[in-house]
């Protein structure tokens, strides 16, 4: 009986030391976990895009498109631009004389899986957009171009910009 008493006390004094040890486990790679998560916290928020310089970009891709021929190979009577109305008046006037020429959105007819076609001719018509990201950590700024003119003919180009002078240069294609 002597021993079973003995051992329960061993035991309670093991419990209570136990207890009353609250020193922190130390690990030995926490220092650099620290270090690595105040890196974290301390790195500055990536610059947000600016509505001007997301005008700008996309005043840069519809002029890479439109200067190219994705509409050669049918009979196109018009394109398109997916933006918001004051830009496709801008890209009109900076290009008047396109062919096919650029209309406001409200004229085209889109259906699922065919060939947008223009309300003014009902032939055939070709959308372009533009897809800017938020700015990359060196401040460039990545950007998709679109054409659209049904399922078999749709493509796009990758665009890197970077700004210079406070302007946006463009300085890739893919």
């Amino acid at each position: 009986m002597k021993s079973k008493i003995h051992f329960a006390l061993v035991l309670l004094a093991l419990a209570a030391g136990c207890a009353a040890h609250r020193d922190k486990i130390v690990f030995s790679d926490e220092a650099e976990i620290r270090a690595a998560m105040a890196g974290v916290a301390a790195s500055p928020a990536p610059p947000k895009m600016d509505k001007a310089g997301e005008l700008r970009i996309e005043e840069l891709v519809f002029s890479y498109l439109l200067d190219r021929h994705f509409w050669d190979l049918a009979d196109y009577s018009a394109v398109f631009l997916q933006a918001d109305e004051a830009e496709v008046k801008a890209m009109m006037k900076k290009f008047p004389d396109h062919n096919p020429p650029i209309k406001q959105t409200f004229r085209v007819l889109v259906q699922p899986h065919r060939t947008p076609v223009d309300k003014d001719t009902n032939k055939p018509a070709m959308i372009l957009s533009a897809d800017i990201n938020e700015p990359n950590p060196d401040g460039s700024v990545d950007a998709i171009g679109r054409w659209y003119a049904g399922d078999a003919v749709t493509g796009f180009r990758a665009f890197h910009f970077v700004k210079t002078d406070n302007d946006w240069q463009l300085t890739a294609v893919k």
